[in-house]
């Protein structure tokens, strides 16, 4: 059977800890803890919000900070980067989360295969350090909206097939990319094709852009249309998490859960 998990990125409450069970109140499965602007987050905490997730059946993933670049010009800012991230999948390990999404790097001067090597030798130290310490949680680069970022779908999808880490893909990002256009059952195909996955982590919201990619994040109202996504997921019965990153993000899952329902599936 088919199991999709719909949360808010974020915590609904005035904490993360207090977030937990009002998102079960709410009645949605997941929540993606946010580190977008700095690990604060000591691991005593991290281990309280993990065991309450775990008590109210709540799956937690979470956002490393936005300060990242792993193919910056200067090495300190690589260094710098490789560390929020590593922080992020310590602070991960105790929430028990199922992956650390994170935006890999930008273009800058540097060629794109120049890019991805350098990505992609900076996620396989990464794992390496994950392995070695024990963390059971996994890297997921994120698709990004933003042309001179590094992080469109085949360079996610190389870099997941290249590493073995996994992969975060963000349709508002996509749609942002190619200027209000999305085919939901190619990108699927690709993803699938390629890595051979069972389950899939997941953004959606709807978007504002420009000819340079995303602008910013809005509330569902059709651009991309969700129910396409949800149908999709449903006949290829793919497993999925879909973090709502929607300004209303809760009530964006809820909108997406009753998407859902009216397709005829129902929540566990």
């Amino acid at each position: 059977m088919v199991r999709i998990k719909l949360g808010p990125a974020g915590s609904p409450a005035s904490s993360t800890l207090e977030g937990i069970s009002k998102v079960r109140e709410l009645g949605l499965q997941c929540t993606e803890v946010q580190f977008s602007h700095g690990v604060v987050m000591k691991n005593d905490l991290a281990r309280k919000v993990g065991e309450e997730a775990k008590k109210c059946n709540i799956s937690l993933s979470l956002h490393a900070p936005y300060y990242v670049n792993l193919a910056s010009e200067e090495p300190e800012k690589i260094s710098a980067s490789i560390r929020r991230i590593l922080d992020s999948c310590e602070r991960g390990h105790y929430l028990g989360a199922t992956c650390a999404v994170f935006h890999p790097a930008y273009f800058g001067k540097r060629e794109k295969e120049e890019t991805h090597n350098m990505v992609r030798t900076a996620v396989t130290r990464m794992m390496e350090t994950i392995n070695e310490s024990g963390w059971k949680i996994r890297l997921a680069p994120e698709t990004t909206g933003k042309h001179s970022a590094y992080g469109s779908l085949d360079e996610t999808i190389r870099l997941s097939a290249e590493t073995g880490c996994s992969l975060c893909v963000d349709f508002a990002h996509l749609y942002a990319r190619n200027q209000g256009r999305i085919d939901y059952a190619d990108i699927l195909d690709r993803i699938q094709d390629a890595l051979k996955i069972r389950h899939l982590h997941m953004h959606f919201s709807n978007i504002e852009w420009t000819l340079k990619g995303e602008k910013k994040h809005l509330v569902l109202d059709g651009r991309p249309p969700f129910e396409p996504l949800a149908r999709e997921l449903l006949d290829r019965k793919l497993d999925a998490t879909i973090i709502s990153e929607t300004p209303d993000t809760w009530r964006g899952s809820l909108k997406m859960k009753h998407i859902f329902e009216k397709l005829g599936y129902r929540f566990q």
